[in-house]
């Protein structure tokens, strides 16, 4: 077994493992924990980071474990399954990786009030899979939804493809039951789907990235299985003309469940990973999922908007040919040129898509950085690739200057089109350097000030988010 860790010479988390597996179980404390746990999926901890690996099996476990920590002011570090983007989940030195993985029973599933209750660790996509019997779904799909939690996803305020109908977590989340820093257990929102009763900690603790509380379990909206769904794809001869596609979808009377752009260069990257045949020429897509009643009616429309908007439309009729182009869609990640990459995550008004695009080509033209993206076009959350083949200089373990050169200037033209600089894949620790651009002193300040109030010792998450 790879590990990132041994205690065996570190007396304090000694300590702790023992008060710890004497408390919640032999089972639930790793001293050598497998390298897995070492961050998430994009961002790593140092080699030689050693920190403790706590994995309850329940809510009392949880507690346990953050009344151990603030006793002893130990940091802790709250993970999902770790398929985050943002180095939310790295460990600190001499940290307590607390792990919600276990935590995954369906407690309950309501069709007649509408909503489950779920544990932390609960897969996203199993969710679904539990409701599809009682004719329901939960509706945030976050690519990862095989691999993501909905802890993990409410720390983040996850997205998806189908957010642009459904909305992102927060708008599928009534009320959270969460541990605090010093293990005091939390219960904040409401099962009624209207509630206006006090502050809405519920919603302040989604996409708070575990650093105000930990939260082990949550009431979530499901929604009935629509009754049809439909997959379109639109070819258009550039992002341009894609973009503008987009925009004529705003003004016709359909809205899809998901919307989704991919340029030329990432079906051309599909095809050669995937042994596909989606690219044609430089063209790009839009792929389009309609669903629920009236999708023959919304078919028509959508068709005579965008063929209007200069696409060639074609209608998936054959339902496995849909879903091979959806799971190539979810696994399209942009190509690495056979040496660094780094996947961005940014958003903007969607009527901006067309001018994010050409900003990004620029930007990849000036750095010298191959660029290529993926939308979530029905809401204009953009996930552009940038890469540069190694070179004998490069300094392993590191990006290149000209990627994180470009990186920060589509973050920067992000914000200047009126987004924001991460959508949906959070802040962690990979975007604290651009919190300034985008929130102004006194909202920083504020955030601070509530830090203190929920975790006056600063001992989660530390370092992130904020």
């Amino acid at each position: 077994m790879t590990t990132t860790a041994t205690i065996g010479l570190n007396p304090h988390l000694t300590d702790l493992a023992a008060r710890l597996r004497a408390e919640i179980g032999e089972d639930a404390v790793i001293t050598e924990p497998e390298e897995r746990y070492a961050g998430d999926t994009a961002v790593r901890a140092e080699a030689g980071t050693e920190f403790l690996l706590v994995l309850p099996h329940d809510t009392a476990g949880v507690q346990a474990t953050l009344r151990a920590a603030h006793e002893t002011s130990t940091v802790v570090v709250p993970r999902g399954s770790g398929s985050g983007l943002s180095g939310g989940a790295v460990p600190s030195h001499g940290a307590i990786v607390l792990g919600l993985e276990r935590l995954t029973a369906i407690r309950e599933i309501d069709p007649l009030d509408e909503v489950a209750v779920v544990e932390a660790g609960v897969i996203t996509a199993d969710l679904s899979a539990a409701l599809a019997p009682h004719g329901f779904f939960y509706a945030p799909d976050p690519a990862s939804a095989r691999l993501s939690s909905i802890g993990g996803n409410i720390a983040t305020n996850a997205g998806g493809l189908h957010c642009a109908k459904y909305g992102v977590t927060r708008e599928s989340v009534l009320a959270l039951e969460a541990v605090l820093a010093d293990g005091t257990l939390l219960r904040t929102g409401h099962r009624s789907i209207k509630g206006v009763t006090g502050l809405d900690l519920t919603q302040l603790l989604i996409g708070s990235e575990g650093t105000l509380a930990v939260v082990t379990a949550a009431t979530v909206r499901i929604r009935p299985l629509p009754v049809a769904r439909r997959t379109l794809l639109a070819r258009f001869p550039s992002t341009t003309a894609a973009a503008a596609g987009v925009n004529a979808i705003s003004l016709s009377p359909v809205r899809p469940a998901a919307t989704e752009l991919l340029d030329a260069a990432t079906l051309h990257d599909i095809d050669a990973n995937a042994g596909s045949r989606i690219a044609e020429g430089d063209t790009t897509i839009l792929l389009i999922e309609l669903d629920g009643y009236g999708v023959e009616e919304q078919t028509t429309d959508l068709t005579a908007a965008l063929t209007v908007a200069g696409a060639a439309l074609r209608v998936i009729e054959d339902e496995a040919e849909a879903e091979h182009l959806w799971e190539l869609r979810r696994s399209g990640r942009g190509s690495g040129a056979g040496g660094h990459r780094l996947g961005e995550d940014v958003a903007v008004p969607k009527s901006r898509l067309g001018a994010v695009f050409a900003e990004l080509a620029e930007i990849g033209a000036r750095h010298g950085v191959q660029t290529s993206a993926v939308a979530h076009a029905g809401d204009g959350n953009l996930h552009p690739s940038l890469a540069l083949p190694s070179a004998p200089e490069d300094v392993p373990g590191q990006l290149p200057p000209a990627i994180l050169a470009a990186a920060d200037d589509l973050v920067r033209a992000a914000i200047d089109l009126g987004g924001t600089i991460s959508g949906e894949h959070g802040i962690g620790t990979a975007k604290r350097g651009w919190l300034d651009l985008e929130l102004p002193t006194p909202s920083r300040d504020l955030q601070r000030r509530l830090k203190d109030a929920f975790d006056p010792r600063h001992l989660l998450n530390p370092g992130k988010a904020l």
